[in-house]
């Protein structure tokens, strides 16, 4: 997906987003979130605001700009005994695109989203006022940001709390499970003893075999379990050209599949790896979206409340194999409490993401998982989304109304809007 716009950049960010109706990070996102609406020629770019501001050692907080890379924070922060809080699953975000989306991780269960982190926000308004924003000062603007997508104001600043962590290193434990059921369950009682866990499935397994998996959790290493020495930065190898269409069909993704199961053990096998490997696995391949071909593809992301509606995720991995579709990438998480932003996607549940090609019929399909979504009282993750329609979102998204009346008391003309924001949103184009 692609618009016909350029990006002002400088390292005065204030500058540039002074007008704009779009803050851009690293241009990374799944969607049309981080594009500005069709006939809008210019908009903002946070990449040369890229300075760390402040580092308190002692209390363990930061203040950065906006356009800060994950991946440079998290090799500035290591050598001195921290680390992101929260961290996504790849390190090409920067830190406004981290608190516009509330971006969430494997330790969800224990650390919730990013936003419970963030103490202090600079923001540049749609009327062009710069205000420093908190859960004590202008609450609502600053409670809105967060998951906000951009819409409530130009991210220029951030302020939040560090985790200390005792190695640069992660010990982690990998084991295979067949069946959905014993994969929840390892879910669950993995979550309770480990701050990070994640899980991969086979979503083209069906029948028994519905939801085999492999359960990935981990924890820092103690400082007697770590290797010698310091992580450097991976090398990256680079998938060089696009894979043609017919690459990937249900015969070649059924055997990946089956390998990638299959070279787990059943019983939990444990080592020590190196922090990109455990937090950022596909940042090890550049481009490796080419796989899907030139259409490219698309991630539907939702969060289920399984305790709730037990069987949820059994229900929608069965509507999504019935609706066909070839995906190396099927991935379960358990989510803790709800994030404190009007628009953050967690809530307590399991979270399913799947990666789609853009073949005919996938709106139709997408329509089918965000119905699957809805019945189960579930939401969808706007960071991930590029074809919910308005009435399926309005439909999924009860908060909306709130998060409306935020935006009109600070941006009543819609200034700030985005390609995403005038499908699901109604803003003008």
């Amino acid at each position: 997906m692609s618009v016909a716009a350029r990006e002002r950049r400088s390292e005065d960010l204030a500058a540039v987003a002074r007008g704009a109706v779009l803050t851009r990070g690293l241009g990374r996102a799944y969607g049309d979130s981080a594009l500005p609406p069709a006939g809008v020629a210019t908009i903002a770019s946070a990449v040369l605001a890229d300075r760390i501001l402040e580092l308190d050692a002692g209390s363990g907080r930061l203040r950065a700009e906006a356009g800060l890379a994950l991946g440079d924070l998290v090799w500035a922060l290591l050598p001195r005994g921290f680390f992101p809080p929260v961290v996504p699953g790849t390190q090409f975000v920067t830190l406004g695109g981290m608190v516009a989306a509330d971006v969430h991780g494997k330790n969800h269960h224990v650390e919730g989203t990013i936003g419970r982190h963030v103490v202090a926000l600079r923001i540049l308004t749609a009327a062009g006022e710069t205000l420093d924003c908190s859960r004590e000062r202008h609450p609502d603007l600053f409670r809105a940001t967060l998951g906000g997508m951009g819409l409530t104001g130009h991210i220029l600043e951030v302020e939040l709390g560090l985790a200390r962590v005792p190695s640069p290193w992660i010990l982690q434990e990998t084991f295979r499970v067949v069946g959905l059921d014993p994969f929840l369950a390892a879910l669950r009682e993995s979550a309770g003893d480990w701050p990070f866990t994640v899980g991969w499935i086979d979503c083209l397994a069906t029948g028994r075999a519905l939801g085999r998996g492999v359960v990935l959790r981990g924890r820092w290493a103690r400082a007697e379990e770590a290797p010698d020495g310091f992580p450097r930065p991976l090398r990256r190898w680079t998938v060089p050209f696009h894979l043609p269409g017919f690459a990937l069909n249900g015969l070649s993704v059924r055997l990946f599949n089956a390998v990638y199961y299959r070279r787990h053990p059943r019983r939990p096998r444990a080592g020590v790896v190196h922090p990109e490997t455990f937090f950022f696995p596909l940042d090890a391949v550049r481009s490796w979206n080419r796989i899907y071909g030139r259409r490219g593809f698309t991630q539907f992301q939702c969060v289920l409340p399984e305790a709730e509606r037990p069987g949820a995720v059994r229900r929608f991995l069965e509507v999504a194999a019935a609706r066909g579709g070839s995906s190396f990438l099927c991935v379960l998480k358990d989510c803790g409490e709800e994030g404190e932003g009007l628009l953050s996607f967690p809530r307590p549940g399991v979270s399913v993401a799947l990666d789609l090609p853009m073949r005919p019929g996938l709106a139709a399909s997408v329509d089918a998982l965000a119905a699957a979504t809805l019945a189960e009282g579930g939401r969808i993750y706007l960071a991930k989304d590029s074809l919910l329609t308005a009435e399926r979102f309005g439909a999924l998204e009860p908060r909306l109304a709130a998060f409306d009346e935020v935006r009109r008391r600070w941006d009543p003309e819609r200034r700030l809007r985005s390609a995403q924001s005038v499908r699901l949103m109604g803003d003008p184009p």
